[in-house]
């Protein structure tokens, strides 16, 4: 192996250690906001994820996504399949050369979170064992497809997206937020409601847990979009300043926005807010000026706010707002690319609307976007629907009020009873 770049690998191998990071600050952001007798089945959701898709990576599913496109930019062949032909190979720019490794393991953390934050969507009323089958699944079918469209780029005959029609996604717009919030609104739908939906209040029981998740999320934020630059310089330096700049903007614009309508703002609100901002700057991030991630982050905080608020108009539940945050807060991304990117902040990304007066890169964004949430949810729907039509997708109705904390791992989150016998 020559031509490793030292400073670059440490970043990549950081970042990737702050994307990992993420999922059980997932685990804990979700745990916190479904009830306390449901606290451990949402977080073992989460693990289920990091296990399960760490293991099919490495057998197939990074081959998949990055080996070299099989046809029509559609899927990566098996050249790399059981992480073939990695172990002394290099990857990068030129003069940013990374180990292939360290970039499989970057991407492998990027996986994890996007099929993990899919079990917000079915809180409180998933079998466990349809979950584990549907994630060994979904990673296979849809999430190796649509990364390798928007990540995998190989000269000009790689991933559609990237090489062929030239859409910008710096850190995982698509790949990532459109992916999972369309993918989550398929999985609510065919899961249907939880038991007293409308009727009964189903508040977070653990606030605290929830802002710590949170603040958790924030933190490895920094490497999920930084780290994408897969080089230690001014464009990581970028990234991770816009990230910061629009996650608060859009913590801060969310609650103002309860004040507003509601009359309360709330901590709920604020760390909500926050995880909207860091998604909306997600595929922006390498391609605005701090200014633009500054809109980014007001515009993408009320949108989403806006959108999460509607869920009950239209009748669908997506317990913890999978799509409202992260589905409509990637469309809010990915079509600022289009409006305000310039090329003074990447030289390799292109001009928005509102820079140049061309629709041109607009355009692309809109397909893009649209192409993964329609390709995601059709393919989940598909997917969940053949699961709950076989072994079943949800639980009967007595565990789900009883809790499936204790009915399905026998475990309680809080066990009040041994501060209260000796």
């Amino acid at each position: 192996m020559s031509s490793i770049n030292a400073g670059d690998t440490a970043w990549v191998l950081m970042s990737g250690a702050l994307v990992l990071f993420m999922t059980p600050g997932l685990a804990i952001f979700y745990g916190g906001m479904v009830r306390a007798k449901s606290t451990l089945n949402m977080m073992m959701m989460s693990f289920a994820a990091m296990g399960i898709t760490t293991i099919l990576w490495v057998l197939y599913a990074y081959s998949l996504t990055f080996g070299p496109d099989a046809g029509h930019g559609l899927l990566g062949n098996l050249h790399n399949i059981g992480l073939a032909n990695t172990l002394d190979a290099v990857t990068g720019a030129p003069g940013h050369h990374i180990p292939e490794l360290a970039f499989v393991m970057f991407q492998l953390t990027f996986a994890i979170i996007t099929v993990a934050l899919l079990s917000g969507a079915i809180a409180d009323r998933a079998k466990y064992s349809s979950w584990v089958l549907f994630v060994g699944v979904w990673i296979t079918l849809v999430y190796a497809p649509v990364a390798h469209w928007a990540f995998a780029s190989q000269n000009g005959h790689g991933g559609w997206i990237v090489d062929r029609l030239h859409a910008l996604d710096f850190a995982g717009g698509t790949v990532v937020e459109i992916n999972s919030g369309a993918a989550a609104l398929a999985l609510a739908i065919v899961l249907g409601k939880r038991e007293g939906f409308k009727r009964d209040p189903m508040r977070p029981h653990n606030m605290p847990l929830v802002l710590l998740g949170a603040g958790m999320l924030w933190f490895g934020w920094f490497g999920f979009n930084a780290g994408s630059a897969l080089s230690a310089g001014g464009l990581a330096a970028t990234a991770m300043i816009n990230t910061q700049i629009a996650t608060a903007g859009a913590a801060m614009s969310w609650i103002a926005y309860e004040r507003y309508h509601e009359g309360k703002a709330t901590t709920l609100g604020a760390a909500s807010g926050a995880i909207a901002g860091a998604v909306a700057i997600t595929p922006a991030c390498g391609f605005v000026t701090p200014l633009g991630a500054l809109a980014i982050g007001l515009i993408g905080g009320v949108v989403s706010a806006y959108a999460v608020s509607r869920k009950y108009k239209f009748n669908y539940d997506d317990s913890l707002d999978v799509v409202g945050v992260h589905g409509v807060g990637g469309f809010v991304g990915m079509i600022s690319v289009g409006l305000i990117a310039t090329t003074a902040v990447n030289k390799l990304g292109g001009n928005g609307l509102f820079i140049k007066g061309s629709a041109s890169l607009l355009e692309k964004q809109l397909i893009a976007a649209i192409s993964v949430a329609a390709f995601s949810f059709i393919a989940t729907y598909l997917i969940a629907t053949i699961i709950q039509k076989t072994i079943g997708f949800r639980v009967r109705r007595e565990i789900e009020l009883e809790g499936l904390d204790t009915t399905i791992h026998a475990e309680s989150a809080y066990d009040i009873s041994s501060f209260t016998t000796r």
